[in-house]
């Protein structure tokens, strides 16, 4: 993924060239890039994807390595140590992730299919947890991992469930405004949000089938996407009942948490 592309929807009106941008947004731009990009970045990719200049980005570089959330080996930057306990304390404290977790794991034993948690942040659809299916799959989630609000079942899930400004504003970002691609993905969004759940077919990874289903809290609010992945070829006799199986996954995820 080309760094320019992690920050896609989350800039506002204050990111615009001329306008004041608060230290704090500053540092966090930097930040948010390195934890999305899943690899060390030059100070060039850095600059690109945060619009940062190369002064302002050293000092935000800095302030971040003093505190030990960024590390750097040679011309590379990478999230830092302090990173890992973020982790950690996310890990132990996210109440999402604790009730999910059980559910990923007998729906991944049930299909023998790989299922995983993601929800939209930053502009894109994070894996907050993963259970690998036992058979081989070649998918680009895992843990940690993240991929733009715009292609996969899992990315577009979230994205269906975003409040509608912010949901317009990647639409608009992704496809053009007024343009037919963008009244496309506008109603495959709406038709998701009608049946409750999208399965695509080699949007992310080749040959890869997945199936994504919103998982709601109290009030219906929907909170993450339930996802399960497994090659296309592998699956495509039994669909409807992976399909099914998924969605029973996901209204058990949200019981637990409206309750």
């Amino acid at each position: 993924m080309d760094a320019s592309e992690l920050l896609v929807g989350e800039r506002t009106a204050a990111d615009a060239p001329g306008s004041e941008v608060s230290a704090a947004d500053r540092v966090l731009q930097v930040l948010a890039v390195l934890a999305c990009a899943g690899r060390p970045l030059s100070a060039n990719e850095l600059m690109q994807g945060t619009g940062l200049p190369r002064s302002s980005l050293y000092r935000q570089l800095a302030r971040l390595k003093r505190f030990g959330f960024v590390a750097d080996s040679g011309a590379l930057y990478a999230p830092g140590p302090l990173g890992l306990q973020l982790a950690r304390g996310f890990d132990d404290g996210s109440h999402l992730v604790h009730v999910a977790r059980p559910v990923l794991v007998q729906l991944s034993q049930q299909t023998q299919e790989s299922a995983g948690l993601l929800v939209a942040a930053n502009g894109q659809a994070v894996c907050l947890d993963m259970v690998e299916s036992p058979l081989s799959l070649r998918c680009s989630f895992d843990k940690g991992s993240s991929v733009p609000l715009k292609v996969g079942a899992s990315a577009k899930c979230v994205l269906a469930y975003l409040p509608a400004v912010q949901r317009e504003a990647l639409l608009n970002q992704h496809y053009g405004e007024g343009t037919p691609a963008r009244a496309e993905a506008a109603a495959e969004l709406q038709e998701l949000r009608t049946q409750g759940y999208i399965t695509t077919v080699g949007q992310v990874d080749a040959g890869v089938w997945g199936c994504s289903v919103p998982v709601f809290t109290s009030g219906r609010r929907a909170v993450a996407a339930l996802s399960l992945m497994a090659p296309h070829q592998r699956v495509q006799h039994q669909q409807a009942q992976l399909v099914q199986a998924t969605l029973a996954a996901a209204a058990r995820i949200s019981r637990s948490l409206a309750g």
